[in-house]
């Protein structure tokens, strides 16, 4: 067997989630920068484009006519409602990373991290803290976007969001996003070397015991 086949292995559903404004999109961005083995699932969206956005880069952006056949179709691995809106993850993007041999990353919510996890239940979750819901408030209204009524719903949000901490596989407090996106790489880089996910090691091992 040839030395580059120790380097086969499955590609990952690596999933980050966390109240809007903790960060995740943020190190989500300086994650595929600093790693060009890991790429965004583009998901679909019934919200409206935001300024410097690009359909089919950023979201597809679709209407809700369109999100309802979607869903009839099967095209969508997980999709949830968030603040008024649809988002789901299609299959054939997470198709395309994973044939192009990239780990996926999906920046989604704790409803659609769960609904992943019964459909492939051989994903990895992380999910990222705020360092206090000041700061979360703090990020919300630096953004400039948002009313006051909707900066409260999503701080309303974020309570529910944060309470299910307990069922992702990896829980971060985002004090720095430097920092914060090192340990990320970190838990990436850590779980493509687990045994299960190198699939030529059975036919390695089989060789070195024969």
């Amino acid at each position: 067997m040839e030395i580059a086949s120790a380097f086969q292995r499955r590609g990952l559903l690596f999933v980050l989630s966390s109240p809007s404004g903790a960060g995740k999109s943020t190190i989500a961005r300086m994650l595929m920068e600093a790693d060009d083995g890991v790429a965004m699932s583009v998901s679909a969206t019934t919200r409206p484009i935001r300024p410097g956005e690009v359909d089919g880069e950023d979201y597809h952006f679709v209407t809700d006519a369109e999100f309802d056949a979607m869903v009839a179709q099967g095209e969508f691995l997980e999709w949830a409602h968030v603040f008024g809106f649809r988002y789901g993850t299609l299959k054939r993007e997470v198709m395309k990373v994973i044939e192009g041999g990239r780990d996926v990353l999906l920046d989604i919510d704790w409803q659609g991290t769960q609904q992943l996890k019964q459909v492939d239940p051989d994903i990895v979750r992380v999910f990222i803290l705020p360092p206090s819901m000041a700061e979360l408030e703090r990020r919300l209204r630096a953004r400039g976007t948002d009313s006051d009524e909707v900066i409260k719903r999503r701080m309303d949000r974020a309570e529910t969001e944060i309470s299910h901490w307990a069922e992702y596989d990896y829980v971060l407090i985002n004090n720095d996003a430097v920092k914060c996106r090192e340990l990320v790489h970190n838990i990436l880089k850590a779980e493509r070397l687990k045994a299960t996910r190198r699939v030529f090691l059975h036919d390695f091992v089989r060789e070195l015991i024969v």
